[in-house]
């Protein structure tokens, strides 16, 4: 039970050797520090890595003093990066490692007056990309943060808490089967016995947004002594379904865990919980027993700074994701904020969880990872919101992605096809140790395996056709497509870069840009100048205003390609669409379409469009046509809502270079719920001259009206 947070009195002191918790007592060499916060935050240690010690100074009053013998005392460091050893007034509490799991200790009789907290923290930075040996994911290997930035620190806050005899460490609730009349809900525990003796398990499951009855339900058990796990199951009645906002309401309860001994609760425990089931089913998605289209993008941290972050402003960019029609978010390779959980509960997103791998890693980290990924489905799981677990992103040789040389490429191809230890064993272990701790969510090995018809089954797709050599252009996305479609299951990266809108952009950049400017956007902000060469003649365009419309222009173009397509391929095979990147957690030029200060960028506003719930498109191939080369344009609409529409109005125009008409069409449709798509036109083409023909289409008497452009370029 919650006491206090030492908030206050925190001083930090850089070092390079731990001294078993003995430092100096006065102030020399002490600096004021902020709990919770990254070193980097503070003045002075903006570029640090490595090795400090923490030191906080706090009262403590024996307020209850009668009670004292009855009660046992807990410090919680609720999140550190990475490695941390804790001493209390001079008393050694042990070492942690891992940046998203609490570490709590008994601190029973320990207690003064006068304290004095010691943490000692190391967070190096990772300079052998292919052998890392720390589970920090983004946060010490990604192209998407300023390479510079070290999270060390601590980045949670640190907390007392009080317990009874029996005190109740952790829990977590899981949704086995669910329908209107009961649901079947596993619970398990974390409990520390000071003694062996009886207790009761009292779970109260309080409705939060709706109105109904609390429901309680109390289970004897009999403990031993010291640390043991509790589990059981239980029957809730008449639950309301937790879903996702565009398929209903995100319904949610409060349950309160207790654990009573004589007849006094000796602990308990608060958790946020809705009752839902989610299944993937040859790569297609079902919540609660229905079917549904994923649409989505990756989450990168809020914050670079992830210590920032709070209820707050994950909420809004949930709002974000929401207004974009977007159902699921990946968080990329990171366990995020505690924060982020709770909203994405009360917004109706699904979460699509990876652990904390990204690229490669050293064969000693397999045992910490088999620990710490078990850590992550308990801690997480008793969230509606996360969907998905993921073991590893991406678990081949990438040690800069924008370098594109051609042992480079050889050498990440051998690891993609060739063996590799990190996707054979060490994936292939977690993701079997996860399932056998969470039989209720689907489990992926590792984000981003090909799948190659007759040779081996992969996951989920990557995409950057039209971005990455590696990959090639559009071309070769429509061979990729028709040979194997397996990969278009269900997408979780596609994409392109592009620079922020021009206010935005102007608060890290110079207009025109010079090329030391494009040397430091490439060095620090994320830019891959040589990539986007291949696609665009940005370096030509003169003013900043035209290169943000340039790689605008080409991210909306590459965003729209992938979803028109995923979307005809909709149940046939495609589950899910999940592009690459929503915002960034940095001021940077990245694949995001909404910038740092959350301002949406044009390719929001396009990628909104492509992800509305009824929706008007167009499929041909992307490339140089030949006059006389006759062109079929198929006019398509989908709906992916769960009501069907009456006598929505299709309108086709197609165009020559010159603006001159040379077809149009209406149609009126009904479209069923949630229905596959449907051709309502097939235009012919036959061009006589070179230049860009224009098909405009637009969709109304729908939910959102759609209106857009399709260029076909005639040579």
């Amino acid at each position: 039970m919650y006491d206090q947070t030492l908030a206050d009195h925190w001083q930090i002191h850089p070092i390079d050797t731990f001294r078993q918790g003995i430092y100096p007592r006065d102030d020399e060499g002490w600096f004021p520090a902020h709990v919770p916060a990254h070193w980097q935050q503070l003045s002075g240690f903006e570029h640090y890595a490595g090795r400090v010690v923490y030191r906080c100074r706090f009262l403590w009053s024996d307020a209850e003093a009668a009670d004292q013998a009855l009660r046992r005392r807990w410090l919680r460091l609720k999140g550190v990066f990475y490695h941390s050893r804790v001493y209390l007034n001079g008393v050694d509490l042990g070492a942690h490692t891992g940046y998203f799991e609490p570490h709590e200790r008994e601190i029973t009789g320990l207690l003064q007056r006068e304290n004095t907290l010691l943490v000692e923290v190391e967070c190096p930075d990772e300079r052998n990309k292919s052998g890392k040996t720390m589970i920090t994911g983004v946060f010490s290997h990604w192209d998407c943060l300023d390479p510079q930035a070290n999270p060390g620190g601590i980045w949670l806050p640190v907390e007392l808490h009080h317990s009874r005899a029996v005190h109740l460490a952790r829990g977590r609730l899981l949704t086995l089967t669910c329908n209107d009349r009961f649901a079947q809900i596993r619970f398990d525990l974390e409990v520390d016995a000071a003694t062996a003796c009886d207790a009761t398990v009292r779970l109260t499951f309080t409705p939060r947004t709706f109105a109904g009855e609390a429901q309680q339900i109390e289970q004897q058990r009999s403990l031993g002594h010291g640390p043991q796990q509790l589990g059981g199951l239980i029957k809730l009645r008449e639950p309301r379904l937790w879903w996702t906002h565009d398929l209903g309401r995100p319904d949610l309860y409060d349950v309160t865990v207790e654990v009573l001994v004589d007849g006094h609760v000796s602990d308990l425990l608060p958790i946020t919980f809705g009752v839902r089931t989610f299944e993937l089913r040859n790569w297609l998605p079902y919540l609660n027993g229905e079917r549904f289209l994923v649409k989505g993008n990756n989450y990168p941290p809020g914050d670079m700074r992830i210590a920032t972050m709070d209820k707050a402003r994950c909420a809004a960019d949930l709002e974000l994701a929401r207004d974009c029609h977007m159902n699921m978010l990946r968080v990329h390779a990171h366990v995020d904020h505690p924060a982020f959980y709770e909203a994405a509960n009360e917004a109706g997103i699904l979460l699509w969880q990876d652990f904390p791998l990204q690229w490669l890693y050293a064969s000693s980290i397999l045992e910490e990872a088999r620990r710490q990924v078990r850590v992550m489905v308990h801690q997480l799981g008793s969230h509606p919101s996360v969907a998905i677990w993921c073991m590893h992103n991406e678990s081949f040789l990438i040690e800069d992605t924008a370098d594109e040389s051609i042992w480079t490429r050889i050498k990440m191809q051998l690891s993609v096809f060739g063996p590799n230890w990190n996707r054979n064993v060490m994936d292939t272990q977690l993701k079997a140790l996860v399932e056998q701790e969470d039989p209720t969510r689907p489990v992926v090995r590792s984000s981003g395996e090909l799948d190659i018809t007759y040779l081996r089954e992969g996951t989920d797709g990557h995409a950057y056709f039209g971005w990455y050599r590696n990959y090639g252009d559009l071309r070769d996305a429509e061979v990729m497509q028709k040979r194997f479609p397996n990969n278009m299951r269900f997408m979780t990266e596609f994409g392109s870069q592009s620079f922020p809108n021009l206010e935005s952009s102007l608060r890290f950049m110079p207009d025109p840009l010079t090329d030391e400017a494009i040397a430091q956007l490439a060095t620090r902000h994320g830019l891959q100048a040589e990539i986007m060469d291949n696609w665009i003649p940005w370096r030509q365009a003169g003013s900043l205003a035209n290169v943000i419309k340039l790689s605008q222009d080409y991210q909306i173009f590459i965003n729209r390609y992938y979803i028109d397509r995923l979307r005809n391929n909709k149940y046939r095979p495609t589950g899910g669409i999940i592009a690459f990147l929503l915002l960034d957690p940095y001021p940077a030029v990245l694949w995001s379409v909404v910038d740092y200060w959350r301002v949406p960028k044009r390719s929001y506003e396009a990628m909104r469009m492509a992800f509305s719930p009824q929706y008007a498109y167009c499929v041909f191939e992307p490339r140089l046509y030949s006059i006389g080369e006759a062109i079929t344009l198929a006019l398509s609409v989908v709906n992916d809502a769960r009501r069907g529409i009456v006598g929505a109005q299709v309108a086709a125009r197609l165009s020559d270079p010159g603006g001159n008409v040379l077809a149009e069409v209406r149609h009126r449709v009904n479209l069923p719920a949630d229905c596959l798509p449907i051709v309502v036109d097939r235009l012919r083409l036959t061009p006589t001259q070179a230049g860009r023909y224009a098909l405009t289409i637009e969709l109304t008497g729908v939910d959102h009206a759609i209106h857009q452009i399709y260029e076909i370029a005639v040579g």
